[in-house]
This record gives C-alpha cells, sequence and structure tokens, in this order.
C-alpha cells in the first residue's frame, strides 16, 4: 500500500502512530494483533520487532561493513551467531548485495545503501515492512528497482507500507494507494487488495 499527500497532509504523522511513538488523539490503531492505544511502554519495542523499517536517510552504521550492517538487527533481537552466518547472506543475496557484504557504507552508492537497509528491515522476517520515502535519496531508475523489490517481497507475503512523493512510481504499480490531506484520508484506491 502506498501513503501519498502533499508536505504537511499527514504521511509523518501517520507513521508515527503506526511506529507508535505517538498516540492516537481518537480512535483506535490495530497493528499485527496489537491494539496501539492500549499498548503498554514496556511492550512498545517487542512490537517494533513485528515490523521492518525502510528510512530515506539508510540510517547505516559507517563504520559497520554490509554484513555487520544487516547482522547488527539480528544481535538486537538475540539471534546466535550461527543463525546471523547462515541467514545474512540469504537476504544480501535476495537484495542483490552479496558481493558486497565486506564493504563499508562510504563505499556504496545511494540505492546499494538502500539495498542494504531494505536487507536489514527483512532480516528478522517482519509481518510487515514501513518504508519512509525509501525513493527519496536515489536516482530514479533506482527509485523503480527498489519498488520493484518491495512488490516481490510482497508477493511473497510481507505486507508492504510506502510513504512517498513520487506518484510515477505509485501509478506504475498498482497497489491500494491512500491519499493524506489535513490529516485526514481524502482517497483511497482499494485498486491492488
Amino acid at each position: 500500500m502506498f501513503v501519498v499527500g502533499a508536505s504537511g497532509a499527514g504521511k509523518s504523522t501517520f507513521l508515527k502512530l503506526i511506529m507508535r511513538e505517538e498516540k492516537p488523539s481518537g480512535g483506535e490503531i490495530i497493528s499485527n494483533g496489537y491494539k496501539l492505544s492500549k499498548l503498554k511502554h514496556k511492550d512498545i519495542p517487542m512490537y517494533r520487532r513485528t515490523m521492518g523499517m525502510v528510512f530515506q536517510d539508510f540510517r547505516l552504521i559507517p563504520t559497520m561493513d554490509v554484513f555487520d550492517n544487516v547482522a547488527f538487527a539480528m544481535h538486537v533481537v538475540g539471534a546466535d551467531k550461527q543463525t546471523i552466518r547462515k541467514e545474512v547472506p540469504k537476504v544480501l543475496n535476495l537484495v542483490g548485495l552479496q558481493h558486497k557484504a565486506r564493504a563499508l557504507p562510504f563505499q556504496l552508492s545511494g540505492g546499494e545503501q538502500q539495498r542494504v537497509g531494505l536487507a536489514r528491515a527483512l532480516i528478522n522476517r517482519p509481518k510487515i515492512i514501513v518504508a519512509d520515502e525509501p525513493t527519496g535519496n536515489v536516482y530514479p531508475n533506482m527509485s523503480y528497482e527498489i519498488v520493484e523489490l518491495l512488490n516481490r517481497i510482497n508477493k511473497a507475503g510481507t505486507t508492504i507500507l510506502m510513504v512517498t512523493h513520487e506518484h510515477n512510481l505509485v501509478r506504475d504499480f498498482h497497489h491500494r494507494v491512500i491519499m493524506l490531506e489535513n490529516g485526514r484520508i481524502v482517497a483511497d484506491n482499494a485498486e491492488g487488495v
């Protein structure tokens, strides 16, 4: 599903609500079986483990190579070294970066850095991936490649929620589109549902 809207439409607030960085002022948000307005502060980290995040600015750790940037997400959830050594290469292969496992982030193009971010979001097999402007800092041809990769991940069973300004991408990939304006849904094209 794509979430679109002009600056100030409420996209960032929507993401903060989904990530439970903010509580809704009314109504209820249910995500991955969690009622977010009732979620206790101590349970927020467990809820967030049900999702992967992909950011516009990549948020890679500059002193860690590609393998370790992806493995970091597994360390956080307590995965053992053997599982990490087995799973990270699989995910790097999925995003086409197996040959860059020992490269540092500054040695990668913007598109490659974004694919590392996507691999990190995927590594713990989340139910949902929230992608916040994942194509905002990459070249247009790489934007299409990133969304195509998200599309393939979606077809394999993972829910993708992508916030974007790139209307051409939205038109090329026929999925549900929610348009926000002043914090409200003004259009919901459930074409892809």
